[in-house]
């Protein structure tokens, strides 16, 4: 296998296997993003070619952007199942199919059902929950940057190639740009297949920081025990006002990023003249500032009151995107919002991460933030659909940034009422081994 052959060449090196799954993890969260984003800069081209409306377009990314946020939850019960490599190369497949099979596209129900249902199913198999279980299978030192890393992929991987989609669209068309995410997701694949394992145990190494080989644990139960396990915890921390606080600010959290601004940002700015190729750009600004402002919040998170960092991070935002309709559209003014909005695009995860285990314990810290993150997405869905909506309706995005800036305020408020320490009481329930 060439896995267990790079890892024996790289041992001989001192450099551990788990920064090449690492870094094969990077790639496929980048460009799995990356096709969950990508859709913002073609609205205006289907518009064009199909005469559909902004709210029908949105329908479809409301979908997708649904089913990216719940999938996580039960991806994690496949993943133990079946293994990481084989659920990651089925949801790229997946992705690939739906992206290619949309170029012959001519109908609103086929936009629906490839780039909602067939690529929201394939990219929520490989949402969060993936960057959670690699870094807590390989690593023990060092989890937390691990984390961060991937955690920053994801959310730079959906506005870094808003530039060269919107160029290629521009020059060559919108299906150009399409076959470009399929070549790459393509390349995706090819390093998952051969580079990729389930755990250090399968070429014989310990996890990261580790001194012995944790051997591989049985599966309890059969897939359908797995696949409740996520709606037993749900159950559980419905219970708890702490998990409806997460839940709710998460969920603003999405709708005021990838829902409203990752979506329809490079739209709105056409309306204001700019050209979609200089707002695409503004948008890889914020991924810039956002890969960073990711890793430093998760460096943050072990220092600093977690819910005070949320306060920061969701008013700050708040008032950029206040700030927003004052900002004449001009490259500067767009900069000056790029810059600060960008450092705490997803900035949010490494705190909420850290509340959720702090509040419901390690072990199910990772199902109950499945749930958070499914509520993400929820608020992404419904700001898609209603920043189409106020278009297609008012002629203007503008009555939906400003809700999202007064939810933000609002999400700054309500992670207060949290207390400092209140460690969650949940029934213990069978947990099936990973």
């Amino acid at each position: 296998m060439i896995s267990s052959s790079l890892a024996a060449s790289l041992a001989r090196r001192n450099i551990h296997y788990s920064w090449v799954v690492i870094a094969v993890t990077f790639l496929t969260m980048l460009v799995t993003a990356a096709a969950v984003g990508a859709p913002g800069v073609l609205i205006v081209p289907l518009e064009k070619e199909f005469g559909w409306e902004t709210e029908q377009i949105a329908t479809a990314f409301s979908i997708r952007l649904l089913l990216f946020g719940f999938m996580g939850p039960f991806a994690a019960a496949f993943m133990n199942y079946f293994g990481v490599r084989k659920v990651v190369c089925v949801a790229l497949v997946l992705i690939t199919a739906g992206l290619f099979a949309s170029l012959a596209m001519t109908e609103i129900w086929q936009l629906i059902l490839l780039w909602g249902v067939v690529v929201g199913f394939g990219t929520g198999l490989t949402a969060m929950v993936l960057g959670a279980t690699v870094a807590a299978r390989w690593f023990t030192e060092r989890r937390g940057l691990a984390l961060g890393m991937l955690t920053a992929s994801s959310a730079t991987g959906q506005l870094a190639f808003m530039p060269l989609m919107a160029s290629l669209s521009e020059n060559y068309g919108w299906r150009t740009a399409i076959m470009l995410i399929c070549a790459l997701l393509l390349v995706a694949v090819t390093a998952v297949f051969f580079l990729m394992r389930d755990r250090p145990a399968d070429i014989g190494l310990p996890a990261y920081g580790d001194k012995e080989i944790t051997p591989v644990p049985p599966i309890i139960g059969g897939l359908m025990s797995l696949i409740t396990m996520p709606l037993l915890a749900l159950k559980e921390a419905s219970r708890s006002s702490t998990f409806w606080v997460l839940f709710a600010t998460f969920f603003v959290c999405g709708a005021s990023t990838n829902g409203l601004v990752g979506t329809h940002f490079v739209a709105m700015c056409g309306d204001f003249g700019m050209v979609p190729v200089v707002a695409a750009s503004v948008l890889a600004m914020m991924g810039f500032f956002d890969f960073f402002g990711t890793i430093g919040s998760g460096w943050l998170s072990d220092r600093v009151d977690n819910r005070w960092l949320l306060f920061w991070y969701y008013g700050l935002r708040g008032l950029s995107l206040l700030y927003l309709p004052y900002s004449n559209f001009s490259f500067y003014g767009l900069s000056l919002f790029a810059m600060f909005y960008g450092l705490d695009w997803i900035a949010t995860v490494p705190p909420t991460v850290k509340l959720a285990t702090d509040r419901f314990g390690r072990e199910k810290a990772g199902l109950i933030f499945g749930w958070v993150f499914a509520g993400h997405q929820l608020g992404a869905a419904s700001a898609a659909y209603g920043g189409g909506f106020a278009r297609t309706e008012y002629q203007t995005y503008m009555p939906a940034f400003f809700v999202a800036g007064i939810l933000c305020l609002i999400a700054a408020l309500l992670v207060l009422t949290l207390s400092k320490h209140s460690k969650t009481n949940m029934m213990p329930e069978p947990v099936p081994a990973e």
